[in-house]
């Protein structure tokens, strides 16, 4: 991602300044949480703070496996100017009686988590307990999408979204704004009321897109369905235009007012986050909703392989060294992570951690030969169901159990919240790249043949250690060792 001017480039630099000078007397990480909506994100970040808080059984994580791990306590919140994330509500909604998970996340939030450990090494350990801060920043990924507009230009970004929305995929959610925007003379005088109705309609396409199962919000400006603060701003008051090759865009023209205020949107918007939040981050986790695509059919799985792909382009992926933790930051660990994996039974993980992987095939190459060290998990980051086996027609079969939310139908069952069901998920293909063959085919738009329900969190646990309640999950604490361990040695 290039820094577009030098006084872009002398902010970051400040502000690195700072986190390096601040880091030589506290270390700190800032662990960035991203993934597209539904990937679990809130989840994720609640069910790993509360499993270092409280004890929870984590084999998999170095420092406590060894016997290391101290102890981990919340701190004030370090920037005053984001939002604190709502840790303890989020938790209270999963252990209650009414057991349901939490809101999704929809803006930037952050919580600092410090670690209290033992140091590795014989003259380590003699100075006593080290201390590690892990800033976590949760942030929705749509967000990061946003990123590449800043080498767009608004023509280029109008004639990319013209291209999406007519995909076979989309071009039923958007018939009623493309049927708008037949109607508009990009080269009539700006008109606020014509700017406003139109950007009405492409929000609603973009609204389509996020509520129906069959595709995935992967379309920017991310804003538009998150717009926080800047709800009804000019900043959010624009569309893509129909123009063609030989038109040229005259002053206080329609598309002359579109396109200012897309580049008011990348200066107010996309620039401030990248530069005060993106391009800080140490250590990255993208959560992957691998199986909701698989869900939805070919279409949804090869755009989710080019979402990842565009999400990656943002990042700055490589080794750090003293001057580039000043200058231009790197992140040096990036985890993929497939979420629900306890939709499945642990037979099919492999092949859940295999189909993620080439997902992000490109993206993991290029990350990897900059320097950075890339994993891919399969995990649930709270385990929601349990394994048996059921038999049919003489044949044992590895099924799931837990309690589907209500509404949902399977068949002619519709699930009321309340009971407990067996169900066989079905078998992911051993060869991810026939997936990624379908994926590919533009002709291929049919649904998946996997039916995956959405179950009700868990009862609680209390383990041996623990000082609270806990939920159960599935290598979360493989995620936790990759991006932290290294800061714990």
């Amino acid at each position: 991602m290039a820094i577009s001017t030098i006084t872009d480039a002398t902010r970051l630099a400040a502000g690195n300044i700072g986190d390096y000078a601040h880091d030589i007397f506290a270390p700190t990480v800032r662990l960035g949480v991203t993934g597209l909506s539904r990937a679990g994100k809130t989840v994720f970040t609640s069910a790993l703070v509360h499993n270092l808080l409280h004890g929870g059984r984590m084999p998999m994580f170095d420092a406590a496996a060894e016997g290391r791990f101290t102890r981990a306590y919340l701190q004030p919140q370090p920037d005053y100017n984001l939002p604190r994330f709502d840790y303890e509500r989020h938790i209270a909604t999963m252990l209650g009686k009414e057991r349901s998970w939490p809101d999704s996340t929809r803006r930037i939030s952050q919580l600092r988590v410090t670690i209290e450990y033992q140091p590795e090494g014989f003259f380590s350990s003699r100075f006593g307990h080290g201390k590690l801060n892990v800033d976590i920043v949760d942030y929705p990924g749509e967000w990061l999408l946003d990123l590449p507009l800043l080498g767009l230009s608004f023509e280029e970004w109008s004639a990319g979204m013209l291209e999406v929305a007519r995909h076979p995929a989309r071009a039923e959610l958007a018939t009623d704004w493309l049927q708008h925007l037949i109607c508009v003379d990009p080269l009539a005088p700006e008109d606020e009321a014509a700017a406003r109705g139109l950007a009405e309609s492409f929000t609603g396409y973009l609204q389509a897109c996020r509520d129906d199962e069959r595709t995935l919000s992967t379309v920017p400006p991310g804003r538009f369905l998150m717009p926080g603060e800047f709800e009804g701003s000019p900043l959010l008051t624009f569309s893509p235009l129909a123009l063609e090759e030989d038109m040229s865009e005259p002053k206080g023209s329609q598309w002359a007012l579109m396109a200012a205020r897309f580049e008011a949107y990348k200066h107010h918007v996309v620039k401030p986050f990248f530069r005060n939040h993106f391009a800080r981050l140490d250590r990255q986790i993208v959560l992957v909703d691998t199986l909701s695509a698989l869900n939805a059919g070919p279409a949804a799985v090869s755009e989710l392989s080019t979402a990842l792909t565009d999400i990656l382009k943002s990042f700055r992926p490589g080794r750090n060294s003293w001057l580039s933790a000043i200058l231009m930051k790197r992140i040096d660990r990036i985890a993929f992570a497939a979420t629900k994996a306890d939709h499945l039974h642990h037979t099919s993980h492999d092949r859940l951690e295999a189909i993620t992987a080439q997902l992000v095939e490109g993206a993991k190459l290029r990350a990897e030969f900059a320097g950075a060290e890339v994993d891919v998990v399969a995990l649930a980051a709270v385990r929601a169901t349990r394994e048996a086996t059921a038999t049919q027609r003489g044949e044992d079969l590895p099924c799931i159990m837990g309690v589907p939310e209500a509404g949902q139908t399977l068949g002619k069952r519709t699930f009321s919240g309340d009971e407990e069901v067996a169900l066989f998920p079905g078998d992911l293909p051993e060869d991810p790249a026939e997936l990624m063959a379908a994926a590919n085919d533009a002709a291929s738009s049919a649904e998946g043949p996997y039916r995956f329900l959405r179950f009700r969190p868990p009862e609680a646990l209390r383990g041996p250690h623990a000082s609270a309640p806990l939920l159960p999950h599935i290598r979360l604490d493989r995620a936790i060792n990759f991006l932290l361990a290294d800061r714990l040695a």
